[in-house]
């Protein structure tokens, strides 16, 4: 979920005086002149966001600046440094935060970006064919991972079935390998999301899709499912008092952008995402990947959240229901 200063606060009196020129000439306050450091997750579609923002300076546009984004190829590497404070603004999944923000990390949640609809469960087309299937088999799966839990907690009460306790869970790194283990033969099914899956599913015609979250969370509640958003730490809050509204309004204008042309947005990354840009249109066409707008200054956008809140508490993915101070508010 580091996506032109460096990306550490540089010190000392004609650093000062520099950072004053820029902040003058970008009619943007001092205090908020020094770059907000971000962070993209590769293979994946936080590319495709953090390349559309850079390509029309949509930082700019509402008065900050991005540092150039920090790559990541690894989640836990992702996650670990956004929660060392290595970097300001992270997107990730919401449960993620919260559970760090229970923790004590200095995070608030800031909007949501896509739904759940992306996450997928994919095994062979000889292999299970439903998620009643899995039991005794091997799963693939980034068990450090807001995804994995959420799986695990949707397949376990609406479907009857526990990942842990009734199947065998291989953990990887990130959600490409998870199905490279399936197409190697080291696993049955493979948890992954999008563009992965659609990368997956052209790649590979004896694959097969036999879940999505999104879809079984709305058949059972009625409710769409948020999955990935945006987080800010705390210190950007505090040094720059129009940084919740300056973020909304890039990341806004960043899926209506996206949403309003997708084929245009593909072209502007390329391959950049680890995707060919065929994949991306594909998995945004299908509705596998939806790009929705959320921000947490709506209270109805809260209110999801803490819907799906009490979801992961019951199944034990929470300790605690998210307080106030968990959402940022513009």
């Amino acid at each position: 979920m580091d996506l032109g200063l460096s990306r550490r606060c540089v010190l000392g009196g004609g650093a000062a005086a520099l950072a004053g020129l820029a902040a003058s000439a970008l009619r943007i306050p001092a205090a908020a002149a020094a770059d907000v450091r971000w962070a993209s997750l590769t293979p994946g579609f936080t590319v495709l966001m953090t390349e559309y923002i850079r390509h029309f300076k949509l930082d700019e546009k509402n008065g900050f600046k991005l540092a150039a984004p920090t790559v990541y190829t690894s989640v836990p590497t992702y996650y670990g440094d956004f929660v060392a404070g290595n970097y300001d603004v992270c997107i990730g999944s919401w449960d993620t935060f919260a559970v760090r923000h229970a923790g004590g990390v200095p995070i608030k949640l800031l909007c949501t970006v896509t739904t759940s609809d992306m996450v997928s469960l994919i095994t062979g087309k000889n292999g299970p064919k439903a998620v009643g299937e899995l039991k005794g088999k091997v799963i693939a799966a980034p068990q450090s991972t807001g995804t994995y839990r959420m799986t695990k907690a949707i397949v376990k009460e609406f479907m009857g079935l526990d990942l842990e306790a009734d199947a065998t869970v291989q953990n990887v790194t990130n959600p490409a390998a998870s199905v490279t283990l399936l197409r190697s033969g080291g696993a049955d099914a493979a948890l992954s999301w999008e563009p992965n899956i659609s990368a997956a599913l052209a790649a590979d015609a004896n694959l097969q899709v036999i879940f999505t979250a999104g879809d079984v969370y709305k058949q059972r509640t009625g409710l769409s499912l948020p999955y990935f958003s945006v987080a800010v730490r705390n210190e950007l809050i505090s040094r720059d008092g129009q940084a919740v509204k300056r973020v909304n309004a890039v990341f806004k204008d960043c899926v209506d952008g996206i949403m309003g042309d997708v084929a245009g947005a593909v072209a502007i990354v390329g391959e950049r995402t680890g995707f060919a840009p065929a994949v991306l249109k594909d998995a945004i066409s299908s509705k596998r990947l939806r790009f929705v707008y959320g921000p947490m200054s709506d209270l109805a956008e809260r209110k999801s959240i803490m819907t799906a809140s009490d979801f992961f508490l019951r199944n034990g993915l929470l300790t605690r229901l998210p307080d106030d101070g968990f959402f940022a508010l513009a």
